[in-house]
């Protein structure tokens, strides 16, 4: 059985909220700890880093995917298992999600929206079936939830909309559905 890879989007900060880094230090342990690699921005700030930290602490595989325009800015983790530099934020994104099996989304901004309305979008118009998992740590993405449930009610979207998105609460819970999914 070939090693897993999962793309994980989340933020280039912390947050306010302390449950938000716990979140993504317990999800690099996890992904770590089943032999997964992980796949993410290769940023060493905010829960990127964080999530890449803790993988690295359990001896996990790293696979970080930087533009050059923000090398300085995410502090580019270059002591990763693998450490790409892309030209562009499009190609950062299209290289992440073509090395990855799954996607998570934990707490982030813009960029992680971004990264996920892409890769759903992809899904949608059937340029991938990957699993897309969204991490609802604390209730962060409620808002997100009931606007992607809008968008299906005000006919903006096909009710299987819905069905691409696996939304859970806990690292754990991702990892139990990943597994599921992946297997």
């Amino acid at each position: 059985m070939s090693q897993k890879s999962v793309c994980v989007y989340c933020g280039s900060r912390n947050g306010v909220n302390p449950a938000y880094s716990a979140a993504a230090q317990s999800f690099g342990t996890l992904l770590a700890k089943e032999g997964w690699r992980l796949v993410y921005g290769a940023g060493d700030v905010g829960l990127m880093g964080e999530v890449a930290r803790a993988a690295q602490a359990s001896d996990g595989d790293t696979f970080g995917v930087i533009p050059v325009h923000l090398l300085q800015r995410e502090v580019g983790k270059t002591d990763l298992t693998r450490f790409v530099v892309t030209e562009t934020m499009h190609e950062r994104k299209k290289v992440m999600i073509m090395n990855a099996d799954a996607v998570v989304v934990l707490p982030g901004g813009p960029g992680s929206l971004d990264e996920l309305f892409e890769a759903l979008t992809w899904r949608q118009l059937g340029l991938h079936d990957k699993p897309i998992l969204v991490m609802n740590v604390d209730g962060y993405w409620d808002a997100l939830h009931t606007l992607l449930e809008q968008l299906i009610g005000q006919c903006f979207a096909d009710a299987s909309l819905a069905e691409f998105i696996t939304w859970v609460t806990t690292p754990e819970a991702a990892m139990s559905e990943l597994r599921r999914l992946l297997n």
